[in-house]
């Protein structure tokens, strides 16, 4: 006997950080959820299960598009064709949906009660269901309590939505411990509401599947969910089922032992290179780029990284623009100290003073005083039409005292981003 095991489906959740990629595919993106669950049905049909469980978060809170619920209709009617039934529970984001409420399943859905504790048994499988929906997202009492004793003798699973102890990532909904779901006596626990994947096997089998597709940075890898083998009563494998459609990555480039901006973008490019080739062909990547390491490239990075997004995206687009976008590109490496540069003396005691005037700068009445108003003085004379297209420079304008010292601080790792710069072609 076999059932897959999924939760947090989010149905039309929106992939968050790619929306500015001008080159992303936009109806790709916004189906990526439908696509990861169509994938799961197709495989629940072509593995043949027995039944499946969805352990709550259907949809994605008041979410108005009943479109997205029809949807959900149509997949349940796929399984129904299929003789497959399915075992529903409303997490905390269902409680909240008017999907929830105002449509009707296909009679293979059975949906758990929220005003208690309900089983569902599969008799000639001597399997027993426990679980209870949601009937309001902010549930932050322990459910578990209300649930019935396990069937003797049968294969008891037991459904939860719930953030589990320890877990700081999620709201504490339900919340119980391990030793609580332990101590029940089911020999599997079908959770949801973390959207990672985690397991722990043993005589009772406590599972996360983690959710269909990940829709943001935070959500990176594979995702998917369950299948479970059983015999006999017993859990006797649990296999994981990848259907997402866009997978996101976060792609670390150490410069450490770089010198220079045009290095450092190479070494971006192999990375993605490295990334793509180590996932499967049909998959698109949202890559994340992290420059880290302490190198003189540093400030070369920081001087323009507006230019630089762009520099990492046209590495992008020269491997597979159908295969690879830059959701961002962020530059967390340091910067050498004056005695690491390979400059000769005079250039490191240069530096090494330019580096002392920035940082005691900004503390110089006399010169923050001097230098507002030679900004007024430019700010004047700039046209009304570039003032309006610049909330910087209208915040400049109207607070110059409040707004001097900070763009001093943010001027400082520009201006010393040139010298390098300037240093670099000399040497």
């Amino acid at each position: 006997m076999k059932f897959i095991h999924t939760a947090d489906l989010h149905l039309d959740s929106p992939l968050r950080g790619l929306s500015a990629y001008a080159d992303a595919p936009a109806e790709r993106l916004r189906t990526a959820t439908r696509d990861a669950f169509h994938n799961l049905v197709t495989q629940a049909i072509d593995e043949q299960v027995d039944f499946m469980v969805i352990a709550g978060d259907v949809y994605d809170g008041d979410w108005k598009d009943f479109n997205t619920g029809l949807f959900f209709v149509r997949q349940m009617g796929r399984l129904r064709h299929a003789g497959i039934p399915v075992y529903l529970l409303y997490g905390n984001h269902d409680a909240d949906s008017e999907m929830t409420r105002g449509l009707e399943l296909p009679d293979n859905v059975y949906v758990f009660s929220s005003r208690k504790a309900e089983t569902f048994r599969i008799e000639d499988k001597k399997v027993a269901l426990h679980g209870r929906s949601f009937k309001v997202a902010a549930t932050t009492e322990n459910l578990l309590p209300t649930y019935p004793e396990p069937e003797i003798g049968w294969l008891n699973i037991g459904v939860l939505h719930t953030a589990l102890e320890g877990n700081a990532e999620h709201a504490k909904y339900a919340p119980c411990s391990v030793a609580e779901l332990q101590a029940k006596g089911y020999q599997y626990w079908a959770l949801g509401h973390v959207h990672e994947h985690w397991m722990q096997r043993g005589d009772v089998t406590i599972a996360y599947p983690g959710n269909l597709q990940g829709r943001h940075i935070r959500e990176l890898g594979a995702r998917g969910a369950l299948l479970v083998s059983a015999e006999g009563g017993e859990i006797t494998e649990v296999d994981r089922l990848e259907v997402d459609v866009l997978r996101w990555h976060a792609l670390e480039v150490d410069i450490s032992e770089l010198s220079d901006r045009r290095g450092a973008i190479r070494a971006a490019g192999l990375a993605l290179e490295r990334a793509l080739d180590a996932t499967p062909a049909h998959l698109p990547l949202a890559v994340r780029v992290l420059f880290t390491g302490r190198s003189a490239a540093h400030m070369a990075l920081v001087a323009d990284e507006g230019q630089l997004r762009q520099e990492v995206v046209a590495q992008a687009v020269a491997l597979d623009p159908e295969r690879v976008w830059i959701e961002k590109v962020r530059v967390a490496s340091e910067a050498l100290t004056t005695e690491q540069l390979p400059y000769n003396y005079e250039t490191q005691e240069s530096l090494a003073d330019l580096a002392g005037l920035t940082l005691v700068a900004k503390d110089d009445p006399d010169f923050v005083q001097s230098l507002q108003a030679d900004w007024l003085g430019l700010l004047e004379k700039l046209p009304h039409e570039v003032l309006q297209a610049s909330p910087e420079l209208q915040a400049l304008r109207q607070d110059p005292l409040a707004q001097v010292p900070d763009r001093l601080r943010q001027a400082a790792p520009l201006l010393m981003g040139r010298v390098v710069q300037s240093a670099d072609s000399s040497s």
